[in-house]
């Protein structure tokens, strides 16, 4: 999709403030389900006075338009409550998952210099404005419209946790937009009920679900993913759209697996983006669903270019994630040229002129001749599909070799015992690195079992020369792993066995 196509979609569906969608949605249908959450439900007429009310409150706090505000909340109605009342005041959401530890909270916070902390003690952050998990504004607040206004940024993701310097990524899209531009791109219709599993700190499920609230469908929401509960959540709630991420499809597909009936026959479309899908696992959920109810899309947070893959095109194109509609991507090699189809390089992107982009707050965007890059690994074919390898720092150089993590981690993760893996570098006074395998698995699964399972699946010299069972998840529910944590720490236990 060019610019010329979207700017067609916007002028055949103007643009409108995102507060303003949501109040004509609750005038045409007050009494509509938004949200159900557990045994817990609101109405859009509810969302609305409840958004106001706290909206008022974040007023009273001192919050100002153009302002952060953090929103350290678990899933649930009272994070789309929060997100629609810092809308309703200018100011600018800034999700934090509310497991942080204080000092990584402290950093972002101090980076944002954000103007109030929600789901926060205060006396964690003195200084800082904060109110606590479960507040609830007093009952004498009034719940009537506020004026209207449009937030400078309709959200603020983080992100950081590869390199441990936290990063902000906020969006250069002000709170208005046209909701036809979600229903071309992802498929989104009014009468959806969306499932939302991943963590609403993470930017695709926020995207996702404020983009079907303002479609106008219903979002049924977890508090955690859990492989078994989704599954039985699709057929409870006839579920017609949902994102995953791999290691949820993982996840599902070993309950499915070991025997589990579920009804999935009401998912209209499954979109999966976040990292780098295995092409065994794909297989099996096009199997299991059709290759057109199977959507792809890469970009990251920054969204500068996007490109997308269906599952008929997959089948032709194993291991892409397809090609770019939105902006344009190249690969580069280490000096700075464009090269040819075949070869790994670093993928660059650029996004479409005159369309808004994204803006770090601490740190800096790496660019050439025009071009970003989110660091990222991969190539094209002859037909201009992408493909993806692995982070640049993530790669692992073994006896001269290359090694990209997300290979070895696809090969270990088909074994039926495994839960979840990790491959990272460990210095080698031979090879410089040897490949590390840190796996999940079921109780009783040895090295040796792995190993062997892995000798006709790669490359020798990809095999992981040391394996390391532990005992807990790998990854969060959105699937992101803190691998050069992880790496450190395995450092360490090695050092203390030698």
């Amino acid at each position: 999709m060019d610019a010329a196509e979207i700017r067609r979609l916007l002028a055949a569906s103007p643009s409108e403030p995102y507060v303003r969608t949501m109040a004509r949605l609750a005038n045409e249908d007050p009494d509509f389900v938004a949200i159900i959450h557990d045994d817990d439900t609101i109405t859009r007429r509810g969302l609305e006075r409840r958004s106001n009310r706290l909206a008022r409150v974040y007023a009273e706090k001192g919050v100002k338009y153009g302002d952060y505000v953090a929103i350290a909340l678990p899933n649930g109605i009272g994070f789309y409550v929060a997100f629609w009342a810092t809308l309703k005041v200018g100011a600018v959401p800034l999700p934090l998952s509310y497991r942080l530890p204080i000092a990584e909270r402290q950093a972002i916070i101090d980076l944002a210099k954000a103007a109030l902390l929600v789901g926060v003690r205060e006396q964690d952050h003195p200084g800082y404005a904060a109110l606590p998990l479960g507040f609830e504004p007093d009952p004498s607040v009034s719940d009537e419209p506020l004026p209207e206004v449009v937030s400078p940024a309709w959200k603020a993701p983080t992100s950081g946790g590869s390199t441990g310097r936290p990063k902000i990524i906020r969006s250069g899209d002000r709170a208005e937009g046209s909701p036809a531009v979600n229903q071309i791109v992802f498929g989104f219709t009014p009468e959806d009920t969306q499932a939302v599993v991943a963590p609403l700190y993470h930017n695709s499920a926020l995207a996702m679900s404020v983009g079907g609230l303002l479609m106008g469908q219903r979002l049924v929401v977890m508090n955690k993913f859990d492989a078994e509960r989704t599954l039985r959540l699709i057929e409870k709630h006839k579920i017609t759209w949902l994102m995953l991420v791999p290691t949820m499809m993982h996840r599902m597909y070993r309950v499915i697996e070991a025997g589990g009936k579920y009804d999935l026959s009401s998912i209209r479309l499954l979109l999966h983006t976040a990292s780098k899908c295995p092409e065994w696992l794909k297989e099996k959920w096009i199997e299991l669903l059709g290759p057109e109810k199977i959507l792809e899309i890469y970009g990251g947070t920054e969204s500068i270019a996007i490109t997308m893959i269906n599952g008929a095109e997959w089948l032709e194109h194993r291991g892409s994630v397809g090609r770019p509609f939105v902006g344009d991507m190249k690969i580069f090699g280490p000096d700075g040229e464009e090269l040819p189809p075949g070869e790994v390089g670093e993928i660059y992107m650029k996004g479409l002129d005159g369309v808004a982009g994204y803006q770090y707050v601490g740190a800096e965007a790496r660019r050439l001749n025009g071009w970003e890059t989110l660091g990222d690994l991969g190539w094209k074919d002859e037909d201009g599909y992408l493909y993806v390898s692995d982070r640049r720092i993530d790669m692992i150089v073994s006896g001269g070799a290359n090694v990209y993590p997300a290979e070895v981690e696809s090969a270990i993760d088909q074994h039926p015992k495994v839960i979840s893996s990790v491959v990272v570098g460990l210095p080698d006074d031979d090879l410089v690195q040897r490949v590390h395998a840190l796996v999940q698995a079921e109780p009783g699964t040895t090295a040796q079992e792995i190993l062997d399972f892995l000798a006709d699946k790669i490359v020798r010299y990809k095999i992981p020369r040391s394996i390391e069972f532990i005992d807990q998840p790998l990854r969060d529910d959105s699937g992101k792993v803190r691998r050069s944590q992880m790496r450190d720490a395995a450092i360490e236990r090695m050092k203390s066995n030698a």
